[in-house]
This record gives structure tokens, C-alpha cells and sequence, in this order.
């Protein structure tokens, strides 16, 4: 077929839906080590801005969460800085995505 099929861009908010499909992935992950995850509304509209892209759509966008959540995430996971039972936050705030960790109540 010689069909040229035109898409409508993604908004900003179909975006921000597929960045929390993707963090519901990870979490799930997480649950398994009792880890908590939650992002501020700031830090998924910084993750859904960056990660996207016009020509290629929301496909950059899960490298980019790997790159600015989950290895972050990892290294700290095998830092010890996080460990099982804990919440981790992530804030965007001076134009860098911060982590802030709170472990389990004993």
C-alpha cells in the first residue's frame, strides 16, 4: 500500500499517561523488595517533556526514564543508600531530578 496514514501528536497529557504506565512497570519491580516510588507531578512532567520527541514520539521516552530513574535507582540499590522497606521520592527541582530516600520504620 502507497497510503500515507497521519497520526495526531500526543499531548502532553497522553504523555504523562505513558510515563506512569512506565513507572507502574517499575514499580512492580520494586514491590518485591517492599521499595516504594513515588515521583512529584514536577518530576513526571520533566521525565514526559524530556523523554518525548516529535519526530519519534513517546519511543525515547523509556530509555530516558532508565537513564534518569532506574539506574539512579540501581546504583543506590547496590549502594545500600536503599534498602528493602524504604520510600524513595523523586522531585525535579533545580533543573536536575533529586532522590530522596526514607527507610522503613523498625
Amino acid at each position: 500500500m502507497d497510503d500515507t496514514v497521519l497520526f495526531k501528536p500526543l499531548t502532553l497529557a497522553d504523555i504523562k499517561k505513558i510515563v506512569e504506565l512506565q513507572l507502574a512497570l517499575l514499580r512492580a519491580r520494586l514491590a518485591d523488595r517492599h521499595i516504594t516510588l513515588d515521583l512529584t507531578d514536577a518530576a513526571k512532567e520533566h521525565i514526559a517533556r524530556e523523554g518525548y520527541d516529535p519526530v519519534y514520539g513517546a519511543r525515547p521516552l523509556k530509555r530516558f526514564l532508565q537513564r534518569a530513574v532506574e539506574t539512579p535507582l540501581s546504583r543506590q540499590l547496590i549502594s545500600g543508600e536503599v534498602t528493602d522497606h524504604s520510600r524513595v521520592t523523586v522531585e525535579f527541582k533545580k533543573g536536575e531530578l533529586l532522590f530522596e530516600t526514607k527507610a522503613a520504620k523498625k
